[in-house]
Order: structure tokens, then sequence, then C-alpha cells
């Protein structure tokens, strides 16, 4: 609730004009990228704390902070759309590397999104684990469209080494 309070809360400012176009586009992704990072640093933090109750509450509700991310990354897509307007122009920059990354990212994290809930998992039992791994491609492509479309992509470069060195130390562990 508090994670949905503080968009809405960005949302209103955005829509009220206290805060441009820029400025929540930017605070949107941020904050989609922020959440996305606490999900998947869910499990390491378990298993290096693993009796502490703070980790263990990260785990169980890594489901719900990954929705999060999928509705900060859909608010910072609306916005988008609503300044674009005209379909083809939308198009045609999602024909560019820095807008296609963004929106594949974006189709990533919607199945992750709808099914992150206690009955997909029980449906699709263990595809939905090889289904949710996705969201290590949903994370690249989220960091390769920050990377392509920031005026300084400098923030974004480092945001990227932090996920390769998480990757390469889950490729570590599981060999």
């Amino acid at each position: 609730l508090v994670l949905y309070g503080v968009l809405l809360a960005q949302s209103w400012r955005y829509l009220d004009g206290a805060i441009f176009y820029g400025e929540y586009l930017h605070w949107t992704g941020l904050q989609a990228t922020h959440l996305l990072f606490i999900a998947l640093i869910a499990t390491p933090v378990r298993r290096l704390f693993a009796k502490a109750r703070w980790a263990q509450w990260l785990v169980r509700h890594r489901r719900d902070i990954g929705v999060a991310v999928f509705v900060y990354a859909a608010a910072h897509t609306i916005a988008y759309l609503l300044r674009e307007r005209e379909l083809a122009a939308i198009i045609a920059e999602a024909m560019t590397a820095g807008i296609l990354t963004g929106w594949l990212a974006l189709l990533i994290f919607l199945p992750l999104a709808v099914t992150s809930n206690d009955l997909s998992v029980r449906k699709l039992a263990r595809r939905w684990k090889a289904l949710h791994r996705l969201v290590y491609a949903g994370a690249l492509l989220t960091l390769a469209h920050w990377v392509l479309t920031a005026f300084d992509p400098t923030t974004a470069c480092v945001y990227l080494a932090v996920l390769l060195v998480l990757l390469g130390l889950r490729a570590v562990r599981r060999s």
C-alpha cells in the first residue's frame, strides 16, 4: 500500500503540473528499477541473513514488490503514451533501440505481474519458476533502455554493472 501511495502522490503532482514530464518519467523509471533490484536481491539477502526477520519478510513479499515494479513501469509507459499521443510517432520511436528495449522489458514484466499470485504458482507448478526467471532478461532490458535513453547514462551504467555482478554471482553459485 505504501508503494502505491507514493506513486499516486507523484502522479497527482505530475497531473497537477507540480513536476514536469521529464521529472515524472525519470522518477517512475528509477523507482521501478529500485524495486526491481530489491526483488532481485531478496534471495541472496535471505541466504546471507537467514535468521533475520527482515530478510524473511523481504522474501515473503518479493512477489508484491515485483508487481509494484510492473505498476511503476506501466505508469512510466502511460505518461510516455499520453505525451506522445500519435500512433505513428510511437511506432517510429519503438523501432529505436532505446525505446524498443523498454517495450520488450514491459512485455516481459506483464506476464510476471499477472502470474504473481498463489493460484498461478499452483497451476503452473515448475513452469512458474521457469517463467519468473525471465525477470533477469527484463532487468537487462530495463537497464539497456535506461542506458540508451538517458541524457547522461553514467548512473544507468553503474546499475547495469551491479546487475551483471549479481547475475555473475548467481551463475557461479549454480555451477
